[in-house]
C-alpha cells in the first residue's frame, strides 16, 4: 500500500466508503453530484460505481484500484440518534389497566343514570311542594333533554381532539355542579332565601348545566371503550357502558329514597358527591396516554370531519330518533294507559307502575349484562330480535286488558330496547373508523333525547284521540327497524367492513 494507488486509496477512498454507507443507510445506491459536493470528494462515484461491490451498512465494502489493488475497508453501521421523549410511542396500556378503566367508566355512568331517575321521581313533588306548576317542572326536563341533544354532538367530535379523558371528566363533573346546584337552589326556596320566581330559572340554569357539559360522558365513555376494543368484542364492551346507565335509573329511586329519610333533598347532594368521586377517580386512576389526534398520520388529520349525512351514518342516526320516540312513547304514557284501561288512580295505579317499570328495567339488564356478554351476538341479531320483541310488546299493549299482561309487556319492551340500543351503538362504532368514534358516538348520543322532545308533539295528541294509538305507531316504528335490520345495505357491508377496517383498527389497540 506504499505506491500512489495505496496512498489514493488510503487517503479519499476511505472517506467515499463512509459517504456510501450514508448514502445506504438513506435508501438510496449512488451519490449525485450534490452529495459529492457535500462530502468534498474529488470524482463522481457514479462514474466509478463499475469496480466497486456496494454492500449494505456494516458489510465489507471492496474497492479496486486501477491497477487492481484492493484494499478492504469495513465501515460500521451509522447510529440513529434515540428520539427525543416527548416523540416516543407511548407505553401500551395492559389488559388489566384497561380491564380496571371500564370498570371505572361502568361506576361512573352508574352514578349518571342515577342521577337521571332521581331527578324525575324526587323533583316533581318538591316542585309542587314549592308551588311550581306542572308546566314549568316539565320546561326543566324538556330543556335539559334539548340541550343535550345540542350539545352531545359536539362533545364526541371534542373527543377525537382532547381525548376521551378529558371529555369525560368535563360531563361527570358538569354532572356533579349541576345535581348538586338542584340541591342547593331548592333547599333555599325551602327556606324561603329566595322567591319562586327566582328559584324556577335558578332551578332551570342548574338542570342546563347538566345538559350543555354533562351530556359529554355518554359519547366519550363510549369512544374509550371502542378505542380500546377489537371489532369482535366491541357489541359487547359497549352493551356493558349502556347496561351501567340502566343500572344506575333501576336503582336511582331506591337510593333517592333511602337518602330521602335523612331529608327530602338529601337525594341531590348525596349524588353529587358519589358523581364528584367518580370524577376525582377518572382523573387519577383512568389511564390516556395518546390523545386520539396523535395516533392518526398527517393524511388521516387531513380529512374532513364526519359528515352526519354520510350513508354509513344517516341511517343509523334516523334508527336512533326512531327507538328514542318508541321508547319515549313506552315510558311516559304507559302510567296514562294503565288508569285509563283498567280504571286506577292514586297511590295505587303509582305502585303497579312502578313494579312494570322495574321489570323492565331489569329486562334490560340481563339483555346487556347477561345475554349479550353471555352469547357474542352480533348487530344483525340484536336489531332484528329487539325490534321483534318490541313489535310483540306493543302489540301486548293494545290487545292485553290485564295487569299480567301489560307488566309482561314492559318485561318484554325492557329485554328489546337492551338490543336495540346495544345494536344501534355497536353498529354505528363498526361502521366508522377509529378516527370518527367520538363524532359517531355523540351523534348517536344526541338522538337519545329527541323522543322526550317528539313525543309531545307525537305521542301525546295520538293517545286523546285513540287510547292505543301511540302503541298502534310504536308497532309501526318497531317494522321499520327490522325492514333496515334486514335488508338496508348499510348492515350487509358492516361484515365485508370488518375485514377492510380490522387490520387498520386493531393495530392501536392497547395504545391509548
Amino acid at each position: 500500500m506504499g505506491g500512489p494507488s495505496g496512498r489514493r486509496l488510503g487517503s479519499f477512498h476511505l472517506c467515499e466508503a463512509q459517504a456510501a454507507a450514508r448514502a445506504a443507510a438513506k435508501g438510496g445506491g449512488e451519490l449525485d453530484s450534490s452529495d459529492r459536493a457535500g462530502k468534498h470528494l474529488p470524482f463522481h462515484v457514479k462514474e466509478r460505481q463499475s469496480p466497486r461491490k456496494r454492500r449494505l451498512p456494516g458489510k465489507l465494502f471492496h474497492f479496486m484500484s486501477a491497477d487492481e489493488e484492493t484494499r478492504t475497508v469495513e465501515i460500521a453501521a451509522p447510529e440513529q440518534a434515540p428520539l427525543p421523549a416527548s416523540e416516543e410511542f407511548p407505553r401500551r396500556t395492559t389488559p388489566q389497566e384497561r380491564k380496571r378503566a371500564f370498570l371505572i367508566l361502568f361506576v361512573c355512568l352508574l352514578s349518571v343514570g342515577m342521577g337521571q331517575t332521581l331527578v324525575f321521581a324526587v323533583l316533581p313533588p318538591i316542585a309542587a311542594d314549592l308551588g311550581m306548576s306542572e308546566f314549568e317542572t316539565t320546561m326543566i326536563f324538556s330543556l335539559s333533554a334539548a340541550l343535550w341533544v345540542l350539545t352531545s354532538t359536539f362533545w364526541g367530535r371534542r373527543s377525537d381532539v382532547m381525548g376521551r379523558k378529558p371529555v369525560i371528566l368535563i360531563g361527570v363533573f358538569g354532572f356533579a355542579i349541576s345535581t348538586s346546584l338542584v340541591g342547593i337552589v331548592l333547599l333555599a326556596g325551602y327556606q324561603q332565601w329566595i322567591s319562586l320566581a327566582l328559584m324556577f330559572p335558578l332551578v332551570m340554569g342548574a338542570r342546563a348545566i347538566f345538559g350543555m357539559f354533562g351530556s359529554g360522558s355518554m359519547p366519550a365513555s363510549q369512544a374509550y371503550v371502542a378505542d380500546r376494543t377489537t371489532r369482535s368484542e366491541r357489541a359487547g364492551s359497549i352493551a356493558q357502558i349502556g347496561a351501567a346507565f340502566g343500572l344506575g335509573t333501576v336503582v336511582g329511586p331506591g337510593v333517592a329514597a333511602a337518602f330521602a329519610e335523612i331529608h327530602i333533598l338529601a337525594p341531590f347532594f348525596a349524588v353529587g358527591l358519589i358523581a364528584l368521586v367518580s370524577a376525582v377517580a377518572i382523573w387519577i386512576l383512568l389511564p390516556e396516554r395518546t390523545r386520539p389526534k396523535k395516533l392518526l398520520s398527517e393524511k388521516q388529520e387531513k380529512r374532513a370531519a364526519l359528515n352526519w349525512r354520510a350513508p354509513n351514518v344517516l341511517p343509523w342516526l334516523v334508527i336512533g330518533v326512531v327507538l328514542s320516540l318508541s321508547q319515549s312513547i313506552m315510558m311516559q304514557l304507559f302510567a296514562f294507559y294503565l288508569m285509563a284501561e283498567l280504571g286506577m288512580q292514586g297511590s295505587e295505579a303509582t305502585q303497579l307502575v312502578s313494579v312494570g317499570m322495574m321489570a323492565m328495567a331489569m329486562a334490560t339488564l340481563v339483555a346487556q349484562l347477561g345475554l349479550i356478554q353471555r352469547f357474542d351476538l352480533s348487530v344483525q341479531f340484536l336489531l332484528r330480535w329487539g325490534a321483534i320483541s318490541m313489535i310483540v310488546s306493543f302489540a301486548m299493549l293494545v290487545f292485553g286488558g290485564s295487569y299480567g299482561v301489560l307488566v309482561s309487556a314492559l318485561a318484554l319492551a325492557g329485554l328489546g330496547f337492551g338490543f336495540l340500543r346495544s345494536g344501534l351503538s355497536a353498529g354505528a362504532s363498526l361502521s366508522v373508523s377509529l378516527k370518527d368514534q367520538g363524532a359517531v358516538a355523540g351523534l348517536i348520543g344526541s338522538t337519545a333525547a329527541t323522543g322526550h322532545i317528539l313525543n309531545p308533539a307525537i305521542g301525546i295528541p295520538l293517545f286523546y284521540l285513540l287510547h292505543s294509538a301511540p302503541f298502534i305507531l310504536g308497532i309501526v316504528l318497531m317494522v321499520m327497524i327490522l325492514a333496515f335490520a334486514y335488508f338496508h345495505p348499510v348492515l350487509k357491508t358492516l361484515r365485508g367492513a370488518d375485514a377492510s377496517m380490522a387490520d387498520e383498527d386493531e393495530e392501536e389497540i392497547g395504545l391509548h
